[in-house]
């Protein structure tokens, strides 16, 4: 899937807001606010439940990245996810 098709896809999931459970929420971090480095894909089944964990790091920005992005679409069909969402900003690590 081409990147900019992945990051629409995911976009508009995220526009829908909070529906539900099961929950996919992911947040991007990275050394320098221009560049993503890492994302962090969390998965909440039900309100309550321990919530599990996958991540994906990157040489270049990760939001650019085909190959991450295209994970997270799957990820979130697979998990058949009502929610996703996303933090809107770069999360800066030291």
């Amino acid at each position: 899937m081409h990147v900019d098709k992945a990051k629409k896809r995911i976009a508009k999931q995220v526009k829908k807001g909070f529906k539900g459970y099961p929950q996919i929420s992911i947040e991007y971090f990275g050394q320098e606010p221009s560049c993503a480095s890492l994302v962090v894909v969390q998965f909440t089944l039900d309100e309550g439940s321990e919530v599990q964990e996958e991540r994906f790091a990157s040489k270049s920005d990760a939001r650019e990245d085909e190959t991450i992005q295209t994970a997270l679409i799957k990820i979130i069909d697979r998990a058949g996810a009502i929610s996703v969402l996303q933090v809107p900003t770069l999360t800066l690590i030291k």
